[in-house]
Parts: C-alpha cells; sequence; structure tokens
C-alpha cells in the first residue's frame, strides 16, 4: 500500500472516531436531560393532584356554604336568632329563666 492511502485511511478512521465520540456525548446528554424532564413531570404530577384534591375541598365547602346560606334564609334560623342573640319572644310564649341559687 502507498503512503497516501494509509494517510487517508488514518485521516478516515480519525474522522469517524471524531463523530462516534460526538455521538456519544450527544446520546449522553440526550440521556440526562430525559431523566430531568421525567422528574419534573413527576413532580407535575404530584403538584396536580394537589391542586385537585384542593378543588375538591373547596367545591365541598362552597356546597356548605350555599346550604348555610339557604338555611338562613329561612323563618326557622330567623327564630333562632332572635331568641339566642336579642332574646325576643312570641307574645304568648312564657320564658322560664333558671334562678342563681
Amino acid at each position: 500500500m502507498s503512503k497516501r492511502r494509509r494517510k487517508k485511511r488514518q485521516g478516515n478512521n480519525k474522522g469517524l472516531s471524531m463523530i462516534a465520540f460526538v455521538v456519544v456525548v450527544f446520546c449522553l446528554v440526550l440521556f440526562v436531560r430525559v431523566q430531568n424532564l421525567k422528574s419534573q413531570s413527576e413532580e407535575l404530577a404530584e403538584k396536580k393532584a394537589s391542586i385537585e384534591k384542593q378543588i375538591q375541598e373547596e367545591e365541598k365547602r362552597t356546597k356548605e356554604l350555599e346550604e348555610l346560606k339557604k338555611y338562613m334564609q329561612t323563618k326557622k334560623y330567623m327564630e333562632e336568632v332572635a331568641k339566642e342573640k336579642l332574646g325576643l319572644v312570641y307574645p304568648d310564649e312564657i320564658l322560664i329563666e333558671p334562678s342563681n341559687d
């Protein structure tokens, strides 16, 4: 073989080695990025679950407040407040207070 062909083959081998090195480095970088994205995805899934739980709790609380609002508009609630907080009674009612003995 002539010297020219040997140098050409050595040059090709260096080129292939360099390409292989770049591909390996690229694969390693890609692998690391994929792992980071997986961990971020898991964290976001946990946050999503937490937020959905909070939404359900707030919806339950909203229902309870709606029921309380409806109850507060009833005559029964108004009578209870008038008796407890204002001490009002119907004219035909007799109020018996406990003695302080």
